[in-house]
Protein backbone atom coordinates (compact mmCIF):
# COMPACT_ATOMS: atom_id res chain seq x y z
CA UNK A 1 0.00 0.00 0.00
CA UNK A 2 2.80 2.39 0.93
CA UNK A 3 4.52 1.65 -2.37
CA UNK A 4 1.34 2.51 -4.28
CA UNK A 5 0.98 5.81 -2.35
CA UNK A 6 4.58 6.68 -3.09
CA UNK A 7 4.01 5.90 -6.75
CA UNK A 8 0.92 8.10 -6.83
CA UNK A 9 2.83 10.93 -5.14
CA UNK A 10 5.55 10.63 -7.75
CA UNK A 11 2.91 10.55 -10.46
CA UNK A 12 1.31 13.78 -9.23
CA UNK A 13 4.72 15.46 -9.06
CA UNK A 14 5.51 14.42 -12.63
CA UNK A 15 2.14 15.65 -13.84
CA UNK A 16 2.68 19.02 -12.17
CA UNK A 17 6.11 19.24 -13.76
CA UNK A 18 4.64 18.40 -17.17
CA UNK A 19 2.08 21.20 -16.83
CA UNK A 20 4.89 23.64 -16.04
CA UNK A 21 6.72 22.48 -19.16
CA UNK A 22 3.54 22.84 -21.20
CA UNK A 23 3.22 26.44 -20.00
CA UNK A 24 6.85 27.08 -20.91
CA UNK A 25 6.29 25.71 -24.41
CA UNK A 26 3.29 27.96 -24.86
CA UNK A 27 5.37 31.01 -23.94
CA UNK A 28 8.23 30.15 -26.29
CA UNK A 29 7.98 31.06 -29.94
CA UNK A 30 9.92 28.61 -32.07
CA UNK A 31 12.64 30.40 -34.07
CA UNK A 32 12.23 30.51 -37.84
CA UNK A 33 13.32 32.14 -41.07
CA UNK A 34 12.07 35.52 -42.29
CA UNK A 35 12.51 36.49 -45.93
CA UNK A 36 12.03 39.69 -47.91
CA UNK A 37 9.93 39.25 -51.04
CA UNK A 38 8.83 41.65 -53.74
CA UNK A 39 11.93 43.22 -55.28
CA UNK A 40 12.46 40.93 -58.26
CA UNK A 41 9.82 39.47 -60.53
CA UNK A 42 11.99 36.40 -61.09
CA UNK A 43 11.76 35.24 -57.47
CA UNK A 44 8.53 33.33 -58.00
CA UNK A 45 5.09 34.04 -56.60
CA UNK A 46 4.27 34.73 -53.02
CA UNK A 47 2.37 31.46 -52.87
CA UNK A 48 5.39 29.54 -54.16
CA UNK A 49 7.52 31.20 -51.49
CA UNK A 50 5.12 30.13 -48.77
CA UNK A 51 4.78 26.64 -50.23
CA UNK A 52 8.53 26.10 -49.82
CA UNK A 53 7.83 25.34 -46.16
CA UNK A 54 10.97 27.22 -45.13
CA UNK A 55 9.57 30.51 -43.89
CA UNK A 56 7.76 31.63 -40.78
CA UNK A 57 7.67 35.27 -41.84
CA UNK A 58 7.40 36.86 -45.29
CA UNK A 59 8.11 40.58 -45.53
CA UNK A 60 6.66 42.44 -48.52
CA UNK A 61 9.09 45.04 -49.87
CA UNK A 62 8.49 47.97 -50.11
CA UNK A 63 6.18 50.87 -49.43
CA UNK A 64 8.92 53.37 -50.22
CA UNK A 65 7.16 56.74 -50.46
CA UNK A 66 5.41 58.18 -47.39
CA UNK A 67 5.35 61.01 -44.88
CA UNK A 68 5.48 64.83 -45.00
CA UNK A 69 2.36 65.09 -47.19
CA UNK A 70 3.77 62.79 -49.88
CA UNK A 71 1.26 60.56 -51.64
CA UNK A 72 2.16 57.06 -50.41
CA UNK A 73 3.48 54.73 -53.11
CA UNK A 74 4.86 51.21 -53.28
CA UNK A 75 7.13 49.18 -55.51
CA UNK A 76 6.87 45.42 -55.92
CA UNK A 77 9.10 45.29 -58.98
CA UNK A 78 7.97 42.89 -61.70
CA UNK A 79 5.16 41.37 -59.67
CA UNK A 80 2.59 44.01 -60.57
CA UNK A 81 4.45 46.93 -62.10
CA UNK A 82 6.03 49.88 -60.41
CA UNK A 83 3.77 52.30 -58.55
CA UNK A 84 0.55 50.45 -59.42
CA UNK A 85 -1.97 48.67 -57.19
CA UNK A 86 -1.21 45.02 -56.58
CA UNK A 87 -4.62 43.67 -55.62
CA UNK A 88 -3.86 40.31 -57.23
CA UNK A 89 -1.65 39.61 -54.21
CA UNK A 90 -4.64 39.44 -51.85
CA UNK A 91 -5.43 35.71 -52.30
CA UNK A 92 -1.73 34.82 -52.09
CA UNK A 93 -1.33 36.79 -48.87
CA UNK A 94 -4.37 35.06 -47.41
CA UNK A 95 -3.01 31.70 -48.55
CA UNK A 96 0.27 32.30 -46.73
CA UNK A 97 -1.54 33.36 -43.59
CA UNK A 98 -3.65 30.19 -43.77
CA UNK A 99 -0.36 28.28 -43.44
CA UNK A 100 0.43 30.20 -40.21
CA UNK A 101 3.00 32.40 -41.95
CA UNK A 102 3.00 36.00 -40.76
CA UNK A 103 3.00 38.52 -43.62
CA UNK A 104 4.36 42.00 -42.90
CA UNK A 105 4.67 45.10 -45.09
CA UNK A 106 8.10 46.73 -45.06
CA UNK A 107 8.23 50.50 -45.26
CA UNK A 108 11.33 52.36 -46.43
CA UNK A 109 14.10 50.49 -48.20
CA UNK A 110 17.42 51.65 -49.59
CA UNK A 111 15.78 53.52 -52.47
CA UNK A 112 12.76 55.68 -51.81
CA UNK A 113 11.39 59.06 -50.87
CA UNK A 114 10.27 59.05 -47.29
CA UNK A 115 10.60 60.78 -43.93
CA UNK A 116 8.38 61.98 -41.09
CA UNK A 117 7.93 65.67 -40.34
CA UNK A 118 6.19 65.64 -36.96
CA UNK A 119 4.34 63.53 -34.43
CA UNK A 120 0.99 64.30 -36.11
CA UNK A 121 2.57 63.27 -39.42
CA UNK A 122 3.63 59.95 -37.85
CA UNK A 123 0.05 59.46 -36.65
CA UNK A 124 -1.24 60.20 -40.15
CA UNK A 125 1.11 57.60 -41.68
CA UNK A 126 0.07 55.06 -39.04
CA UNK A 127 -3.59 55.70 -39.85
CA UNK A 128 -2.89 55.23 -43.56
CA UNK A 129 -1.01 51.95 -42.95
CA UNK A 130 -3.75 50.59 -40.73
CA UNK A 131 -6.63 51.52 -43.01
CA UNK A 132 -4.97 50.29 -46.21
CA UNK A 133 -2.98 47.24 -45.12
CA UNK A 134 -4.00 46.11 -41.63
CA UNK A 135 -7.76 46.58 -41.36
CA UNK A 136 -9.17 44.28 -44.04
CA UNK A 137 -10.53 47.20 -46.02
CA UNK A 138 -9.83 47.36 -49.75
CA UNK A 139 -6.41 48.93 -50.38
CA UNK A 140 -3.36 48.73 -52.64
CA UNK A 141 -3.02 44.97 -51.96
CA UNK A 142 -6.73 44.25 -52.05
CA UNK A 143 -8.83 43.47 -48.99
CA UNK A 144 -6.06 42.14 -46.78
CA UNK A 145 -5.29 42.11 -43.09
CA UNK A 146 -1.52 41.97 -42.90
CA UNK A 147 0.04 40.88 -39.63
CA UNK A 148 2.19 43.94 -39.14
CA UNK A 149 4.65 46.53 -40.37
CA UNK A 150 8.43 46.30 -40.74
CA UNK A 151 10.60 49.44 -40.51
CA UNK A 152 13.50 49.19 -42.99
CA UNK A 153 14.57 52.79 -42.67
CA UNK A 154 17.82 53.35 -44.52
CA UNK A 155 17.44 56.83 -46.01
CA UNK A 156 15.36 59.96 -46.13
CA UNK A 157 17.84 62.06 -44.18
CA UNK A 158 15.79 62.54 -41.02
CA UNK A 159 15.70 59.97 -38.25
CA UNK A 160 12.92 61.71 -36.33
CA UNK A 161 9.48 60.51 -35.27
CA UNK A 162 9.85 56.82 -36.06
CA UNK A 163 9.30 56.14 -32.38
CA UNK A 164 6.01 58.05 -32.66
CA UNK A 165 5.08 55.94 -35.69
CA UNK A 166 5.76 52.74 -33.72
CA UNK A 167 3.63 53.97 -30.82
CA UNK A 168 0.79 54.98 -33.14
CA UNK A 169 0.78 51.59 -34.88
CA UNK A 170 0.99 49.73 -31.60
CA UNK A 171 -2.06 51.65 -30.38
CA UNK A 172 -4.09 49.75 -32.98
CA UNK A 173 -3.34 46.47 -31.20
CA UNK A 174 -6.15 45.03 -29.11
CA UNK A 175 -6.54 42.03 -26.83
CA UNK A 176 -8.18 40.20 -29.73
CA UNK A 177 -5.59 41.13 -32.35
CA UNK A 178 -1.98 42.21 -32.14
CA UNK A 179 -0.26 44.40 -34.73
CA UNK A 180 3.28 43.03 -35.02
CA UNK A 181 6.17 45.41 -35.54
CA UNK A 182 9.55 44.62 -37.11
CA UNK A 183 12.68 46.73 -37.48
CA UNK A 184 15.67 46.11 -39.75
CA UNK A 185 18.59 48.14 -38.37
CA UNK A 186 22.18 47.99 -39.58
CA UNK A 187 24.45 46.10 -37.17
CA UNK A 188 26.56 49.09 -35.94
CA UNK A 189 25.14 50.36 -32.65
CA UNK A 190 23.38 52.74 -32.41
CA UNK A 191 21.50 52.54 -35.69
CA UNK A 192 21.10 56.14 -36.88
CA UNK A 193 17.53 55.81 -38.10
CA UNK A 194 15.96 53.29 -35.75
CA UNK A 195 17.75 53.52 -32.41
CA UNK A 196 15.10 55.70 -30.74
CA UNK A 197 12.26 53.65 -32.19
CA UNK A 198 13.78 50.35 -31.04
CA UNK A 199 14.22 51.94 -27.61
CA UNK A 200 10.44 52.00 -27.20
CA UNK A 201 10.53 48.22 -26.76
CA UNK A 202 7.52 47.87 -29.05
CA UNK A 203 9.20 45.88 -31.80
CA UNK A 204 8.49 42.17 -31.76
CA UNK A 205 11.15 41.34 -34.36
CA UNK A 206 14.56 42.99 -34.76
CA UNK A 207 15.95 41.91 -38.14
CA UNK A 208 19.53 43.12 -37.70
CA UNK A 209 21.42 43.43 -40.99
CA UNK A 210 24.77 41.75 -40.32
CA UNK A 211 26.11 42.53 -43.78
CA UNK A 212 27.67 45.42 -45.69
CA UNK A 213 29.18 46.42 -42.34
CA UNK A 214 32.63 44.75 -41.90
CA UNK A 215 33.15 45.83 -38.25
CA UNK A 216 30.15 43.78 -37.11
CA UNK A 217 29.72 41.01 -39.67
CA UNK A 218 31.12 37.56 -40.32
CA UNK A 219 34.57 37.23 -41.87
CA UNK A 220 35.61 33.85 -43.24
CA UNK A 221 37.37 31.95 -40.49
CA UNK A 222 36.83 34.74 -37.96
CA UNK A 223 33.32 35.09 -36.50
CA UNK A 224 34.40 37.23 -33.53
CA UNK A 225 33.11 40.55 -34.92
CA UNK A 226 29.74 39.01 -35.65
CA UNK A 227 29.55 37.32 -32.25
CA UNK A 228 30.46 40.52 -30.40
CA UNK A 229 27.83 42.48 -32.30
CA UNK A 230 25.24 39.75 -31.78
CA UNK A 231 25.87 39.79 -28.02
CA UNK A 232 25.53 43.57 -28.00
CA UNK A 233 22.21 43.47 -29.85
CA UNK A 234 20.67 40.69 -27.77
CA UNK A 235 21.67 42.58 -24.62
CA UNK A 236 20.43 45.93 -25.93
CA UNK A 237 16.81 45.11 -26.74
CA UNK A 238 14.11 44.18 -24.28
CA UNK A 239 13.55 40.52 -23.45
CA UNK A 240 10.23 40.45 -25.33
CA UNK A 241 11.95 41.62 -28.55
CA UNK A 242 13.34 38.74 -30.59
CA UNK A 243 16.55 39.32 -32.53
CA UNK A 244 17.16 37.79 -35.97
CA UNK A 245 20.48 37.16 -37.65
CA UNK A 246 20.00 39.12 -40.87
CA UNK A 247 22.05 37.72 -43.77
CA UNK A 248 22.35 37.88 -47.55
CA UNK A 249 20.98 34.66 -49.07
CA UNK A 250 23.67 34.60 -51.74
CA UNK A 251 27.21 35.89 -52.10
CA UNK A 252 25.97 38.32 -54.76
CA UNK A 253 23.10 39.62 -52.62
CA UNK A 254 25.30 42.06 -50.71
CA UNK A 255 28.71 43.65 -50.93
CA UNK A 256 29.97 41.65 -47.94
CA UNK A 257 28.80 39.54 -45.03
CA UNK A 258 27.65 36.37 -46.79
CA UNK A 259 28.07 33.25 -44.66
CA UNK A 260 28.36 29.90 -46.50
CA UNK A 261 25.66 27.52 -45.32
CA UNK A 262 28.15 25.09 -43.79
CA UNK A 263 29.79 27.86 -41.74
CA UNK A 264 26.41 29.12 -40.60
CA UNK A 265 25.29 25.65 -39.54
CA UNK A 266 28.50 24.51 -37.86
CA UNK A 267 29.91 27.72 -36.40
CA UNK A 268 27.44 30.59 -36.22
CA UNK A 269 24.05 29.13 -35.33
CA UNK A 270 25.32 27.06 -32.37
CA UNK A 271 26.53 30.33 -30.87
CA UNK A 272 23.71 32.76 -31.64
CA UNK A 273 20.91 30.39 -30.69
CA UNK A 274 22.11 30.44 -27.09
CA UNK A 275 20.60 33.90 -26.66
CA UNK A 276 17.25 33.76 -24.87
CA UNK A 277 15.78 36.26 -27.35
CA UNK A 278 17.10 34.55 -30.49
CA UNK A 279 14.34 34.70 -33.10
CA UNK A 280 15.91 32.98 -36.08
CA UNK A 281 17.45 34.09 -39.38
CA UNK A 282 16.37 36.87 -41.74
CA UNK A 283 17.30 36.56 -45.41
CA UNK A 284 17.68 39.16 -48.11
CA UNK A 285 15.97 38.14 -50.31
CA UNK A 286 13.83 35.37 -51.82
CA UNK A 287 15.26 36.07 -55.28
CA UNK A 288 18.81 35.57 -54.03
CA UNK A 289 17.73 32.60 -51.95
CA UNK A 290 16.76 30.60 -55.02
CA UNK A 291 19.90 31.44 -56.98
CA UNK A 292 21.58 28.39 -55.47
CA UNK A 293 20.40 24.81 -55.77
CA UNK A 294 19.33 23.73 -53.26
CA UNK A 295 18.27 27.16 -52.08
CA UNK A 296 20.07 28.74 -49.14
CA UNK A 297 16.91 28.47 -47.02
CA UNK A 298 16.60 24.77 -47.92
CA UNK A 299 20.13 24.20 -46.66
CA UNK A 300 19.77 26.01 -43.34
CA UNK A 301 16.12 25.38 -42.47
CA UNK A 302 16.67 22.20 -40.39
CA UNK A 303 19.20 24.00 -38.19
CA UNK A 304 17.55 27.36 -37.47
CA UNK A 305 15.37 26.08 -34.61
CA UNK A 306 16.40 26.55 -31.02
CA UNK A 307 18.08 23.52 -29.47
CA UNK A 308 16.99 24.69 -26.02
CA UNK A 309 13.36 24.54 -27.09
CA UNK A 310 13.93 21.12 -28.61
CA UNK A 311 15.33 19.99 -25.25
CA UNK A 312 12.16 21.17 -23.50
CA UNK A 313 10.06 19.18 -25.95
CA UNK A 314 12.22 16.10 -25.34
CA UNK A 315 11.89 16.44 -21.56
CA UNK A 316 8.13 16.90 -21.86
CA UNK A 317 7.84 13.74 -23.96
CA UNK A 318 9.99 11.83 -21.46
CA UNK A 319 7.75 12.97 -18.59
CA UNK A 320 4.63 11.74 -20.36
CA UNK A 321 6.33 8.41 -21.10
CA UNK A 322 7.28 8.07 -17.43
CA UNK A 323 3.73 8.94 -16.26
CA UNK A 324 2.27 6.42 -18.70
CA UNK A 325 4.68 3.75 -17.48
CA UNK A 326 3.75 4.32 -13.82
CA UNK A 327 0.02 4.20 -14.56
CA UNK A 328 0.49 1.03 -16.57
CA UNK A 329 2.21 -0.63 -13.61
CA UNK A 330 -0.45 0.56 -11.15
CA UNK A 331 -3.41 -0.32 -13.35
CA UNK A 332 -2.21 -2.95 -15.82
CA UNK A 333 -5.73 -4.13 -16.77
CA UNK A 334 -7.28 -0.75 -17.60
CA UNK A 335 -4.73 0.18 -20.26
CA UNK A 336 -4.15 3.81 -19.20
CA UNK A 337 -0.78 3.82 -20.98
CA UNK A 338 -2.43 3.61 -24.35
CA UNK A 339 -4.85 6.40 -23.38
CA UNK A 340 -2.18 8.79 -22.13
CA UNK A 341 0.12 8.32 -25.10
CA UNK A 342 -2.68 9.37 -27.45
CA UNK A 343 -3.01 12.80 -25.81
Amino acid sequence: MATQKQALTLLLSLLAFSFILESSLGAVDEPGIAVYWGQDGREGTLQQTCDSGNFKYVILAFLNVFGCDRTPAWNFAGHCGDWSPCTQLAPEIQYCQSKNIKVLLSIGGANGDYSLCSSPDAQSVADYLYENFLSGQNGPLGSVTLDGIDFDIEGGGSNLYYDDLAKALNAYSTEERKIYLGAAPQCPIPDYYLDTAIGTGLFDYIFVQFYNNPPCQYTSGNPSNLFNSWDAWTSLVLSNNTVFLGLPANESAAGSGFIPAADLINTVLPYVEQASNYGGVMLWSRYWDIQSNPSYSDQIFPYVGNSALQSIVAIKNAVFECVSSILYRLFPKSGPRKYLMSM
